[in-house]
């Protein structure tokens, strides 16, 4: 009995001691976590409160700070949101060209075919332009704008830019939320940001990240049209972006837009840890030329150029290992003008350092022609500055606008001739109105769509055609995207085409 006692209250003490040694190891575990958490917090709050321009503080308060910064990613989030919009979007889509040769006269009716698609957009002013990717509505040929608040508007087009891959909308609105400027090149790598769109048709997303990387030239805008100038200095972050976050804001903990969302680097079609948004002093810039000129106002430099890296330093004998390299220049361009000359390397725009071709054609693109920049470059040993006058892509600093057609210049522009038909084709195909094709040139745009001689134009865009003028009306409207053709084969059969526009 004794011993039975005994054991119990020595089991007793045993399971309270060992208890309590758990205890206090989960307390020291506890805290052991708790510092390790707020301690690899410590450079995120470093870097957080750099970027709001605090550089003195006392990080004796790591619970403080994190609280702190926790209240900044949630009110830029309930700032930004409201002026991030959803934008659907449905684009002519043609058939097969052959289908006419092949099936003249019998098989399916050969309707109008539309694709659809979706992003996201950033409203900048309260009257409703907004800015997205040339990528999400440059082939619309019918648009919807989904406002937060689940308001729905119809899109217009005013203009995009395949080469900075920006476009602006315009929506018929007032009093409505607008974003917020904020100057990127203030922007640093290892700052929080926001990416706020659309992925996946989820509207109002709001993701988070730091910039990995500024400047980044991934090739991802097409350079096959000569008369192509892309720019492509993306900022990079780690904020997940999918499809349908394209056109969206790209946002600092200020709630300032810094740059529009535009791409990924995947394998897989969805986020893989990259994503890249257009600058926002430059996508600004763009957007501005466009509401105010309808065309964009590109400033050239007149140069072939290349990024100088240890190898092109070493074989050309150069004294810096960054900068931009000139290996040619146009004969009528700003460069040559001002006295920059074949073997110079640029270092800076106006103070601002360009060590790579991204950097200074983003510089020279915020520009317009007639601007005076500075460049500061070496030529061998000397470094120099030089003022230079930028210039249009005609080697002068007139301000460009945009191309209007005529009953003539449409001839060009399509490669054929039109007529309106007579009486004879309207009894044989049983139709009221159109134009006849003729002199189809074998390149021209409409070859190319599988229109011939003979084809009849009997409307455009689901509006009649019943002269040249009705014709050249319909390309002056569209911006961008394609004319969806409706036609009349020499075989009597009904077809679509899709035009580009541009």
């Amino acid at each position: 009995m004794k011993n039975t006692l005994w054991k119990s209250k020595f089991m007793t003490i045993v399971g309270a001691s060992a208890l309590g040694v758990l205890i206090g190891a989960a307390i020291v575990t506890a805290i052991f976590k708790e510092h390790i958490f707020f301690s690899s917090k410590r450079a995120d709050i470093e870097r957080y409160y750099r970027s709001q321009g605090q550089k003195n503080f006392e990080l004796t308060d790591y619970k403080k700070l994190l609280d702190q910064q926790q209240t900044a990613f949630i009110e830029a989030s309930k700032n930004t949101t409201p002026c991030v919009v959803h934008i659907k979007t449905k684009s002519a889509a043609t058939r097969n060209t052959m289908y006419d040769f092949f099936n003249p006269f019998f098989g399916s009716p050969n309707t109008p075919q539309y694709q659809s698609g979706s992003g996201s957009g950033v409203i900048i002013s309260e009257n409703g332009y907004i800015i997205t990717n040339n990528h999400v509505v440059g082939d619309a040929n019918e648009i919807k704008v989904i406002l937060n608040d689940k308001r729905e508007f119809d899109g217009e087009i005013v203009g995009t830019d395949p080469n900075t891959d920006i476009a602006v909308v315009k929506i018929d609105g007032k009093g409505l939320p607008y974003i917020k400027y904020g100057d990127s090149d203030k922007v640093q790598v290892g700052e929080w940001v926001l990416a706020v769109g659309n992925p996946f048709n989820l509207t109002s997303t709001v993701t988070a990240g730091i910039v990995s990387a500024k400047a980044r030239n991934i090739n991802i805008i097409d350079r096959d049209d000569k008369n192509r100038f892309p720019i492509e200095a993306f900022i990079q972050t780690d904020a997940a972006v999918n499809p349908g976050n394209s056109g969206g804001a790209l946002v600092n903990l200020s709630s300032e837009l810094i740059g529009i969302n535009t791409a990924i680097a995947t394998n897989t079609g969805a986020y893989q840890g990259y994503s890249f948004a257009v600058p926002i002093n430059l996508a600004r810039k763009i957007a501005e030329d466009i509401i105010n000129y309808g065309a964009v106002q590109r400033a050239l430099l007149g140069v072939n150029i290349q990024d100088v890296d240890g190898e092109l330093a070493k074989k050309k004998g150069l004294s810096i290992s960054q900068g931009v390299y000139i290996n040619g220049l146009a004969e009528n361009g700003a460069a040559k003008n001002a006295g920059i000359i074949e073997g110079d390397v640029i270092i800076s725009v106006d103070n601002v350092k360009t060590t790579s071709v991204a950097e200074l054609q983003e510089q020279i693109g915020r520009r317009k022609p007639g601007d005076k920049v500075k460049i500061k470059l070496m030529r061998g040993e000397k470094e120099m500055n030089i003022d230079v006058v930028l210039r249009n892509k005609d080697g002068n600093t007139n301000i460009v606008k945009q191309e209007k057609l005529d009953a003539n210049s449409i001839r060009n522009k399509l490669g054929a001739s039109f007529r309106p038909i007579n009486d004879n084709l309207k009894a044989r195909f049983d139709i009221d109105n159109g134009l006849e094709v003729y002199n189809v040139e074998n390149q021209g745009k409409l070859a190319q769509e599988g229109i011939s001689n003979g084809y009849i134009i009997i409307a455009v865009d689901e509006k009649p055609v019943k002269t040249v003028d009705d014709l050249v009306e319909a390309f002056n409207k569209k911006k961008s995207g394609a004319i969806l053709m409706a036609v009349i084969t020499p075989f009597g059969k009904k077809a679509y085409r899709a035009i580009p526009a541009n």
